[in-house]
């Protein structure tokens, strides 16, 4: 594999830049918005709450803001497919409108926990019923009065943290958040680029109501996570060099890299610089003999969305891997454990799912058919392992790709990773 590609704008980003945009006071122009399904849902929520959105038109988005306090209530159900941030932030948003709202989801969003974020909201004052053992539909009842607070997480997770952090912008008093491990920050740096102060002391972030969000000019940087899919490629496959521009690479999303170098991969970063709070570089990444390793429990919440294409590196190199702390990756669009052991043993790969992650032992890959279940991070980290394996691989059920990687097979033909698209039946 060689040559230099762009990959498609952060996710996490995308997504609250809409956010943001809308609430600010003014017109915010954003370059580089991902057009994936997923922060589509989120442009889409808002459209359908008043707020007037241009295009997107080749990743520009215009966003004529409506303030703080001008959200206007759907006309229905607002359906935001497979996206979990979409459902997690706004509910945090939501529950502090003068208006109802009900958030729904496709088959795989519908059997995801929505609890983690509906019990500190309705500690704050919310009230937001959900569906069956926490899961969606989200009604959220409107006109409450929330109140700070001063929340531990118990468990690390960006969007519970972020979705509190909306709510506390509409809250009395002063909201904080602490988490026990890092995740990624794009909503405190964010709401600083809007102009709101935000305080971040070790683990803890902070802000009071009673400031506003001013427009502002955003540049969505390269997502890592889509990156990560090439960073593994030109690693696994002898003799490439690759390189990746403009990727976002915020300390708190690089875990991906960390854990790469630890395997042996020759992965540097050129050209460092800031673009809107957020700092980005090129990638640039060689071949390399991977090794085995135990994967540092520290990294693994900066990793986390990377983790099906990591097992694909593991399979790739010499030794065993073992991942541990991780048990986060059973409820995301797929049992992401699960379905990549499935997946990997299916190629003749060695590998042991865990309760809280997986052993992989690396080794000679076949080919086969495996199951992507509809999840994208796995039919993308499976079309990386058709690299190595010495057959083709099939992989069914891989539809949602586009969630969030568009133009995937298009960048795969680009550098020289053979995947074509047979008819849907």
């Amino acid at each position: 594999m060689s040559g230099r590609i762009r990959v498609p704008g952060d996710k996490s980003i995308s997504h609250r830049s809409i956010m943001l945009g809308s609430l600010a006071e003014g017109v915010t122009e954003v370059e580089g918005f991902l057009e994936g399904e997923d922060a589509l849902a989120t442009l889409q929520a808002f459209r359908d709450m008043g707020v007037v959105i241009e295009g997107p038109h080749h990743g520009r988005v215009t966003i004529h803001g409506v303030g703080l306090h001008g959200l206007k209530a759907a006309p229905g159900p607002i359906y935001l497919g497979n996206s979990g941030t979409s459902m997690r932030l706004l509910s945090g948003l939501l529950a502090a409108q003068g208006f109802d709202s009900v958030l729904t989801g496709d088959a795989s969003l519908s059997k995801r926990p929505m609890n983690r974020v509906a019990k500190p909201l309705r500690d704050m004052g919310a009230v937001i019923e959900t569906g069956p053992d926490g899961r969606p539909p989200l009604t959220i009842r409107g006109g409450q009065a929330l109140k700070g607070l001063a929340y531990a997480m118990p468990m690390a997770s960006a969007q519970v943290k972020s979705s509190l952090l909306l709510a506390g912008l509409y809250a009395e008093g002063k909201t904080s958040v602490t988490e026990p491990a890092p995740t990624r920050d794009h909503t405190e740096r964010l709401l600083r680029g809007f102009g709101y102060p935000v305080g971040v002391e070790g683990a803890t972030a902070s802000l009071a109501s009673g400031h506003v969000l001013k427009a502002t000019h955003i540049e969505v940087p390269g997502d890592i996570s889509s990156a990560a899919f090439f960073l593994v490629a030109a690693s696994i496959a002898e003799g490439s060099e690759l390189l990746l521009e403009h990727v976002g690479v915020n300390p708190t999303r690089t875990g991906v890299i960390d854990i790469l170098r630890l395997m042996g991969a020759d992965i540097s970063l050129e050209n460092p610089r800031e673009v809107g709070g957020e700092p980005v570089a090129d990638l640039r990444v060689r071949a390399a003999a991977l090794k085995g390793i135990e994967i540092p429990e520290a990294l693994v919440p900066l990793a986390i969305d990377e983790f099906p294409v990591l097992f694909v590196a593991a399979a790739c190199a010499e030794g065993r891997t073992v991942l541990r702390g991780a048990q986060e990756l059973r409820v995301k669009e797929s049992d992401r454990i699960q379905v990549m052991a499935d997946g990997l043993l299916a190629l003749g790969v060695k590998c042991e799912p865990t309760p809280d992650g997986i052993i992989i032992d690396g080794g000679p890959m076949g080919g086969g058919d495996v199951h992507a279940q509809g999840d994208h991070r796995i039919a993308m980290a499976f079309s990386v392992a058709s690299l190595r394996a010495a057959a083709p691989i099939r992989i069914h059920d891989c539809a949602n790709v586009a969630t969030s990687f568009p133009n995937f097979l298009t960048l795969c033909a680009h550098v020289g990773i053979r995947v074509a698209q047979e008819a849907q039946l």
